[in-house]
């Protein structure tokens, strides 16, 4: 009997009510104070108005009307209350429909969706807390590997003696079904996110989701790993969040191929019969002796370039003829008499068909004269 008096001063002591109000909550919770305290703040606290205790005037307040008391045992409800206040974002808008907040049912509005900004967030986040590391790109370009490649090629030993010769070795070459380390920079832009140089993709796009959430998760999306064959795969996450998407310009890249050469002045090359070096300069130096040179006279220098990739300077005097340049280059190259060819000049291209004129005449004092195969 003392223990349930003792429980009825500290159930009036927390709640401020009356000794009967008291009795009720504990008798129905079979005088448990806390399964008592807990009915009161869940069922009766807010439909009861109890009066606090008379001042020191006499007067009497309902609780309605005086200051508002803090209660200082902590319900179910005002828990749930403020795990509702902070999934509310998540979530979205909560709706009851009809009743009071006890009765009515409750209709949780659809999840709000999170702004691009916020989703590049998540992206770092989750990368950073999987060990991502932000690294220094200062003097590199976008998207070049922060590792270096090793060289893979051939290439030639040199002789560690001046008589010894340098021997060509070759270099290792990877089969195309191996492993094969994989660089890819992703690029996170204001409304979607790239691959290295490729197109843009949208974030809300449904066929994007894995790639993202991998992303998020700190692992290597699928689509990446199937490039690397099972080789390593690098990424790099560069924030563009403020930015629209630009694609880069594609850089120019040089013509490799082959293609027809259209006709100029400079000589189309010859596979000539093999000659030794001794042969050919034996027939230069023959060609040259035939040429009779007064030095008495004025002498120009002609140079002649060959359609062999050859070339050949000799000195002529003003009054030789066009046609003594013809009989020095076949003297010179005896495989050139049973070809056709043409002599021609260069800026301005003009070929030289008449034969008969002199150096002088023809305006070819110092020239520079071009052989072409007809």
């Amino acid at each position: 009997m003392a223990s349930q008096e003792e429980s009825v001063r500290e159930f009036v002591a927390v709640t401020d009510v009356d000794e009967e109000r008291a009795r009720f909550f504990l008798e129905s919770a079979g005088w448990d104070l806390q399964l008592a305290l807990a009915s009161f703040f869940e069922d009766g606290a807010d439909d009861d108005i109890v009066a606090i205790p008379q001042l020191e005037t006499g007067s009497s307040v309902s609780r309605s009307a005086g200051p508002s008391v803090q209660p200082r045992v902590t319900s179910f409800r005002d828990l749930m209350q403020e795990a509702e206040d902070e999934s509310d974002e998540e979530e979205g808008q909560r709706f009851f429909a009809g009743g009071s907040e006890r009765s009515g049912q409750q209709i949780v509005g659809p999840p709000k969706k999170k702004s691009s900004n916020e989703v590049v967030e998540d992206l770092f986040k989750g990368a950073r807390e999987h060990g991502a590391v932000p690294l220094d790109r200062s003097g590199k370009s976008p998207g070049e590997s922060s590792r270096s490649k090793p060289f893979v090629g051939g290439g030639y030993r040199l002789g560690a003696a001046p008589e010894e010769e340098s021997t060509y070795v070759a270099g290792e070459r990877r089969s195309s079904n191996s492993q094969q380390d994989v660089h890819v920079v992703l690029k996170l832009w204001k409304t979607g996110f790239s691959l290295d140089n490729g197109e843009l993709r949208n974030y809300s796009d449904p066929g994007n989701a894995n790639f993202l959430e991998a992303i998020r998760r700190g692992e290597i999306p699928l689509e990446l790993r199937q490039r690397s064959r099972g080789g390593q795969v690098n990424l790099d996450m560069e924030d563009h969040r403020d930015e629209e998407f630009s694609k880069p310009k594609v850089a120019f890249k040089a013509f490799g191929g082959e293609g027809q050469k259209l006709g100029n002045a400079t000589p189309d090359l010859v596979a000539a019969p093999a000659m030794s070096q001794q042969d050919m300069a034996a027939n230069e130096a023959q060609a040259s002796a035939s040429v009779n040179l007064d030095s008495s006279q004025p002498v120009t220098n002609i140079q002649i370039r060959l359609a062999d990739g050859g070339r050949l300077v000799q000195k002529f005097n003003h009054t030789h003829r066009v046609s003594d340049l013809r009989q020095f280059v076949v003297a010179a190259r005896p495989t050139m008499a049973a070809r056709e060819f043409v002599l021609m000049t260069t800026f301005p291209n003009k070929e030289l068909s008449d034969e008969s004129q002199t150096l002088q005449q023809a305006n070819l004092l110092n020239a520079v004269i071009v052989q072409r195969l007809q």
